[in-house]
């Protein structure tokens, strides 16, 4: 064989090569294959359904409150789905409903939430407690502020939140997956009543360690792009997955935050699951499924 077709023969082996180890193209479809190392190929990974639920819990029958506490004359379910509504007239100050089957740690979480009007705020607390109790007045909880005076834009005399004290027993703290009704905060990690506030924004992956102040690792994307992927007034799907000190909240398939809490002096790595409102407006919240490792 001259030196001629032995270039030419070897050329074309390592070109051959090459390409099997390539990746698929984009716009593959998941699952096809590709003429990859072995034959196998590379594939993309297959898509994981939303509403796929093997193995999890569902942690809402629909049509009750069963396994759940709250206050009763706020929280209820209307049309399959749990509802609570603030209003002028009636309004919640910051209430809680929380989940009576114990503390979840290593877990995913899925549920679909709907928020309408502006003014509302709301959450999913996730390895949390209930707070100790503290006088009536001051702060974000029940009782709390000044607030408008005068009567509400219906000519109504404007109402009054519910007793601290009488909510005391539900006051939750710990982890939230923020949610509210502007989109300003939707899918970014908040604590409540822990001192610490909004850790990792949306679009924001954060590592908190003992003794310095968060520290931005890395962005996920433009928060106000990011926020085009929620739906005001319109359901949402948000998933939670905690695992270890890693939390990453996700909304509609799309990530909007993640905190690595290596602060042991903060970190929370078990606790309760419950849900918030305050502000002005009205939530839904259906489909809650958990998963526990």
């Amino acid at each position: 064989m001259n030196v001629r077709k032995v270039l030419v023969t070897a050329s074309l082996v390592l070109a051959c090569r090459a390409y099997s180890q390539q990746p698929p193209a984009a716009g593959t479809p998941a699952g096809t294959p590709g003429p990859g190392r072995g034959g196998g190929g590379f594939r993309q990974p297959d898509p994981i359904e939303f509403a796929d639920h093997p193995g999890w819990v569902s942690m809402f029958d629909g049509s009750t409150l069963n396994g759940w506490d709250g206050d009763k004359a706020y929280w209820h379910v209307v049309d399959g789905a749990i509802t609570v509504e603030s209003t002028c007239e009636k309004p919640t100050g910051t209430i809680y409903l929380v989940w009576q089957s114990g503390e979840a740690a290593d877990f995913e979480m899925k549920l679909e939430m709907k928020g309408t009007g502006a003014q509302v705020n709301s959450g999913v607390q996730y390895r949390g407690a209930i707070q100790e109790p503290r006088p009536t007045g001051g702060g974000r909880g029940p009782g709390g502020g000044r607030g408008p005076q005068g009567p509400c834009p219906s000519g109504q005399p404007r109402g009054t939140p519910p007793d601290q004290a009488g909510q005391a027993k539900w006051n939750m703290l710990g982890a939230q997956f923020d949610f509210d009704g502007q989109n300003r905060y939707s899918g970014q990690y908040y604590e409540q009543a822990t001192g610490r506030g909004i850790i990792a924004w949306r679009g924001q992956v954060v590592r908190t360690e003992e003794g310095k102040s968060p520290r931005l690792l890395a962005t996920l994307g433009d928060k106000d792009e990011l926020g085009g992927h929620v739906k005001v007034d319109d359901w949402n799907q948000f998933h939670i997955i905690a695992r270890g000190t890693q939390m990453t909240h996700i909304i509609n398939g799309h990530v909007m935050a993640i905190l690595i809490d290596d602060d042991r002096t903060k970190f929370r790595k078990t606790g309760l699951i419950g849900f918030e409102i305050e502000g002005t407006g009205k939530i839904g919240i259906r489909n809650i499924w958990l998963k526990k490792f």
